[in-house]
């Protein structure tokens, strides 16, 4: 008897979800397992967002089902931190509330793929876009970068991976895994490619405040002069340590947020209430925890850098954004290990470092760490994964 669905079936658990799990695991036996595997700050969530959360949930409007698409203050102050942050004005309506980010970009798929329609995945890329998209029924047609270029796509490369059913672009900045950030040209420059060729884009901005050369990353929708083909993606996981509070949204024009809305009224209904008041008080109250994370990843960013760096045979770009690096391991393998799937289950097992292999990314021979965690860990980590490779 058949069993599970040929989709599910084929769609692989999220790599790095499964590596916190196993992390925690042996943590569980006994173990001292020091983890730069998931996209996590280990920052609590600001207070006043917190106490928002508990006044929220003495409120009796708050214990009953409200509208799919998020609660109206809530959505106007995304439109809001749309305006401030990625430079262009939205209205309330064309903003919808979703289970996190993540839930997001399954909307955004399920909003504009029919089957067989392609979608341009610049590579390497984060873990669960193909999914989304075979969900869709899209077809991924990766783009390759190299490190060379800092891990960047460019026109050309996008223009020879274009066909006629190259329905949208997936447009990440800041990068994970890469920490990559586009420049106001070089978005500019990929928005008007996508424009003449009638393409949309959904940019992930999820990291769009964690960067460390700019105040804030330039959104492809902004430098982009009347180009209206787009969805942005973002929510409070990352800027606000807000990761298990599940709160993310979707932005774009308002047909394709009716047929998002239509979708997640089936599929979920409203976010959690408490959250969402939760995210209000984010986007609303004092900004300045973002600073200081920010400066402590910062911090962070040029300890892992380093000390990355300095391993025989490795080669790094450094991260301009997020909270990750994406070091090249080969040259330090040495043909001891098959695949860096086998090497980041070696370092977890033998060194007690969890990380995520390239391979979920889309590109073998590299090691995706987060830097999301404290200097003293960062320092026991990378101790242990030198050592390792040096033996």
């Amino acid at each position: 008897m058949k069993r599970a669905s040929y989709r599910l079936s084929n769609i692989p658990p999220s790599a790095t979800l499964g590596i916190s799990a196993r992390a925690r695991e042996l943590r569980a036996e006994g173990l001292d397992v020091i983890s730069f595997g998931a996209g996590e700050p280990d920052f609590a969530t600001p207070e006043h967002v917190v106490a928002a959360a508990a006044r929220a949930c003495y409120d009796r409007e708050n214990h009953k089902y409200t509208a799919s698409a998020g609660l109206r203050p809530l959505r106007e102050a995304i439109a809001e931190d749309v305006g401030r942050y990625s430079g262009v004005e939205v209205d309330w309506s064309e903003v919808m509330v979703t289970n996190g980010a993540k839930q997001a970009v399954f909307q955004a798929f399920a909003a504009l793929l029919d089957p067989g329609d392609e979608v341009l995945l610049p590579s390497p890329h984060w873990v669960t876009y193909p999914a989304g998209i075979d969900l869709a029924g899209g077809v991924t047609v990766s783009v390759p970068t190299r490190i060379e270029d800092e891990f960047k796509v460019d026109v050309e490369s996008l223009e020879r991976a274009r066909t006629d059913r190259t329905r949208l672009l997936v447009f990440v900045s800041p990068s994970n895994p890469t920490g990559a950030v586009y420049t106001q040209e070089e978005a500019r420059a990929i928005g008007e490619w996508a424009k003449a060729n009638d393409i949309w884009v959904i940019a992930d901005e999820i990291y769009q405040r964690l960067t460390y050369f700019t105040d804030v990353a330039p959104s492809i929708a902004a430098v982009t002069p009347r180009f209206d083909n787009w969805v942005l993606i973002n929510g409070v996981a990352k800027s606000y340590s807000m990761t298990g509070w599940r709160v993310g949204w979707m932005v774009g024009p308002s047909d394709i947020i009716d047929a998002a809305n239509s979708h997640q009224s089936h599929a979920t209904g409203n976010v959690d209430n408490v959250a969402q008041h939760a995210a209000l008080a984010a986007l609303r109250g004092p900004q300045d925890t973002v600073d200081e994370m920010r400066q402590a990843f910062d911090n962070r960013r040029k300890l892992m850098l380093s000390l990355v760096s300095n391993i025989p045979g490795v080669r790094c770009v450094e991260p301009q954004g997020a909270f990750y690096v994406f070091p090249d391991v080969t040259g330090a393998m040495r043909g001891r290990w098959d695949s860096t799937s086998d090497l980041a289950t070696v370092i977890l097992e033998e060194a007690g470092v969890a990380l995520v292999p390239g391979e979920s990314f889309g590109v073998p021979g590299h090691l995706r760490l987060s830097y999301a965690t404290g200097e003293t860990e960062i320092e026991r980590g990378m101790e242990r994964i030198g050592d390792l490779l040096a033996d």
